[in-house]
C-alpha cells in the first residue's frame, strides 16, 4: 500500500524560516510598540496585554516569568481561554460587548499600551477590545496573521478586521490555516505556527524595551527565577511597586 506522510522534517526549517520573516519584516512595528510600551511604563502606566483562545499565550508568555518585564498585566478571562470550556471559549470571542466587559475592570488608562493577539483578527472579542483601548486613550498594538485575516470574511458587524483599527500591526507571518505542513490526503494544515511567531514577537518587544532603560542608565525591571537561590526574596522587592496595581501579581 503507498501511503503518503506528512513530511513533518521540514517543519523546524519552516519555523525558523517564519521567524527569520518576522525579523526581517517587523522590527519597524516591534520597535515602534517597544517605544510607546517604554514611554508608557515611564509615564507611570503599564503595558497591557490581551488575547482570547490560543492566542492567550501571548499574555502568559509575556507576565511573570524568569526573565520577563515586570510592569506587564496580563488581561487574562477564564470564558475566552480553552481550560474551562473549549467550545464555549469560541462561542464567548465572537460575542458582542465582551470585550467592554472584561476591559472595563483590567485598569486601563489613558497613555498606557496594549498589546492585542489574534491570529485571524476577524472575531468580535479582540476588534472591540482594541476599539475600547483606543476611546481610553490607549496606544493598541495588534499581533496578528496578515495573510488570514485578509483572506477572511470579518465577524465584527461594522465589517472592521482587528489590523485595521490598531495603531501599530505586526505581522506574525502564520500561514493561511495556520499549519507549517499539510496532511497529504486532503491538504490539511497541520503543525501550528501562530504561536512561535508571536511568542517570539512578545520576546522582541520586551528586549527592546529593556533596552531602552539601559540607553537611560537604568536597569530594566525583570524578574528572576523563582527556582533559582534568592529568586523569591529578589522577586518579592521588584513587584513591591505593582502589585496593587497588577491585579495577577496576588
Amino acid at each position: 500500500m503507498d501511503t503518503q506522510l506528512i513530511n513533518d522534517e521540514v517543519y523546524v526549517e519552516r519555523i525558523c524560516r517564519m521567524l527569520q520573516d518576522v525579523e526581517k519584516n517587523e522590527l519597524q512595528g516591534i520597535g515602534q510598540a517597544a517605544a510607546c510600551a517604554y514611554r508608557s511604563i515611564q509615564n507611570g502606566g503599564l503595558l497591557h496585554v490581551f488575547s482570547t483562545g490560543h492566542s492567550h499565550m501571548i499574555v502568559e508568555e509575556m507576565f511573570y516569568r524568569a526573565g520577563g518585564l515586570i510592569p506587564i498585566n496580563p488581561i487574562l478571562d477564564n470564558s475566552l481561554m480553552l481550560h474551562e470550556g473549549a467550545i464555549s471559549s469560541t462561542f464567548n470571542e465572537r460575542m458582542p460587548g465582551k470585550a467592554e466587559e472584561v476591559l472595563s475592570k483590567a485598569g486601563l488608562a489613558h497613555g498606557d499600551t496594549i498589546i492585542i493577539s489574534s491570529n485571524t483578527g476577524i472575531n468580535i472579542v479582540p476588534i472591540e477590545a482594541a476599539l475600547y483601548a483606543k476611546k481610553k486613550g490607549l496606544t493598541v498594538v495588534a499581533v496578528t496573521s496578515l495573510e488570514t485575516s485578509k483572506t477572511l470574511k470579518p465577524r465584527h458587524p461594522d465589517g472592521k478586521k482587528l489590523y485595521e483599527v490598531c495603531d501599530i500591526v505586526i505581522d506574525n507571518h502564520a500561514p493561511f490555516g495556520d499549519g507549517l505542513v499539510k496532511v497529504p490526503k486532503n491538504g490539511q494544515p497541520t503543525g501550528g505556527a501562530s504561536t512561535f511567531s508571536s511568542l517570539f514577537i512578545a520576546q522582541r518587544i520586551v528586549l527592546k524595551i529593556e533596552n531602552y532603560y539601559l540607553e537611560n542608565g537604568m536597569l530594566p525591571p525583570i524578574y528572576m527565577s523563582a527556582n533559582i537561590p534568592g529568586g523569591d526574596e529578589f522577586n518579592a522587592a521588584a513587584v513591591a511597586e505593582y502589585q496593587g496595581r497588577i491585579k495577577a501579581l496576588c
